[in-house]
């Protein structure tokens, strides 16, 4: 198939189409903000850049950084239009397909374009708050109930987004639930994972602000502090919400407390694999990538569970404990501290992670199943053109 691909320049985007590698398809990539950056990893695919700008004028950074009015009104005449820019190079490439990642960056601003070639189908790749949050919004509620009933294929990272996409109007065949960014290299991994016994470090997921509820996690490991002197506290990915919080709640003078902000996905692996806990919590989330890779590590989870999607893999109590609600500090204080007093539990708990989940988390296993995703697109192509 001739696949044309129309996504935000992100790690689960390379990741995902990394998958097609030696699948035999055609793909082409449109980078929908156009970081005009060629990606290696992709190296495969067709990647349009360098398609925004018209002219990149002497002094445009400058411009961009000291006179943000002025840019803006350059921007309106030397900027294309993605939309105008995807219609050019449906005619020029003619895709069997166009795949688009995200509903708001992506489908949405594409929709009438697409709807211009019937011939061509459309699949849409769901993440994270591409649906649930999003329809709390009206204005984007109403784009979405627009777009939806037009698409033809749908991935997502949770089943609560096939169901909500259903309610919102998708009409189309879902091709199943999977990792945004694919599957995980068990093997690359393995060498960092340490053994139930030898771990005494809690990692929390440092993101405060519109969506992030770090801060209240913060709060919690305040009212724990005897209970928690054996371990070692690292919260990464720290917004300066959550920095200023730990400094205002003194955590900061803990001597087994560390806060950061963005680390290398490589270092957060590592931290997942000597770490007994990890905490993540927020208002809104697809499946959380964390919360995937606490498992994969042998990390036991405590997460919020916005929509049930933390559900689908977490049953409360048995392999992992779910955050009811992410703005509650009580709530969460008691379940870190049920959970630090019964090691037991805790064990038992990952060892059913580690049998009964992790293997279908295993990259060569989600590519072959997505390839068989893709499979079925191109036989019903093949049977459409017979």
């Amino acid at each position: 198939m001739r696949i044309l691909m129309v996504s935000m320049f992100s790690n689960h985007f390379f990741n995902w189409t990394e998958q097609l590698r030696h699948a035999g398809h055609e793909i082409y990539w449109i980078d929908v903000y156009d970081s005009n950056t060629y990606v290696e990893k992709i190296d495969f695919v067709h990647q349009i850049i360098g398609w925004r700008n018209r002219c990149n004028y002497p002094g445009r950074y400058w411009v961009k950084k000291n006179l943000p009015n002025i840019n803006s009104l350059i921007n309106r005449i030397n900027q294309r239009k993605l939309s105008n820019f995807v219609d050019s190079k449906i005619q020029e490439l003619k895709p069997d397909v166009i795949q688009t990642f995200v509903m708001q960056a992506a489908a949405v601003p594409l929709a009438q374009v697409i709807e211009k070639y019937p011939e061509m189908k459309w699949i849409y790749s769901a993440w994270g708050n591409d649906l649930y949050y999003r329809q709390t919004i009206p204005r984007d509620l109403e784009k979405i109930k627009k777009t939806l009933p037009n698409i033809n294929y749908m991935f997502a990272d949770c089943d609560r987004d096939y169901e909500l996409s259903r309610a919102l109007g998708f009409k189309g065949t879902y091709l199943g639930t999977f990792p945004g960014g694919g599957g995980y290299e068990l093997n690359e991994y393995s060498n960092y994972i340490q053994s139930f016994e030898k771990r005494n470090e809690i990692l929390v997921k440092g993101y405060q602000g519109k969506l992030g509820r770090c801060n209240n996690v913060l709060e919690a490991l305040v009212n724990l502090k005897i209970l928690l002197a054996p371990y070692n506290i690292f919260v990464f990915g720290a917004s300066n919400e959550a920095i200023k919080k730990a400094k205002n709640l003194g955590l900061l003078e803990w001597k087994n407390f560390k806060i950061t902000g963005k680390v290398k996905h490589k270092e957060v692996m590592k931290k997942m694999g000597e770490a007994n806990i990890y905490i993540g919590n927020n208002i809104s989330d697809g499946m959380p990538n964390t919360l995937l890779e606490a498992i994969v590590m042998g990390a036991f989870p405590i997460q919020s569970n916005p929509g049930g999607a933390s559900a689908e893999l977490i049953n409360h109590g048995q392999n992992g404990l779910l955050i009811n609600d992410p703005e509650n500090v009580d709530e969460i204080k008691e379940l870190l501290k049920t959970i630090l007093a019964d090691k037991d539990k805790q064990k038992a708990a990952i060892d059913h992670n580690s049998k009964k989940i992790k293997p279908f988390l295993e990259r060569e296993y989600i590519t072959q199943q997505v390839l068989k995703k893709y499979k079925v697109i191109e036989d019903e192509l093949i049977s459409t053109y017979d």
